[in-house]
């Protein structure tokens, strides 16, 4: 990806980011997690792994913003 390329990248995130359908899916996010945390309903070690990835990504989703402003800085500071 050419330099142009991924400044056009961090750019369309960071404008989806700032949308309020992206705002509403964080916190559909947040009450899932919430949800999926729980092991009070977790039938056998399957389901249990199953919650596991699921946390994983949702945790992704989650940190995503961050992620992509921390790539987008160290991009910055390097060129």
């Amino acid at each position: 990806m050419t330099d142009k390329e991924l400044e056009q990248y961090y750019f369309e995130l960071q404008k989806m980011f700032r949308t309020k359908g992206w705002k509403s899916f964080i916190e559909d996010m947040k009450d899932n997690a919430q949800v999926v945390d729980s092991v009070e309903y977790t039938r056998d070690d399957k389901d249990l792994y199953y919650r596991k990835g699921q946390l994983a990504v949702i945790a992704n989703i989650l940190n995503l913003e961050d992620s992509i402003l921390s790539a987008q800085e160290e991009h910055e500071v390097v060129h």
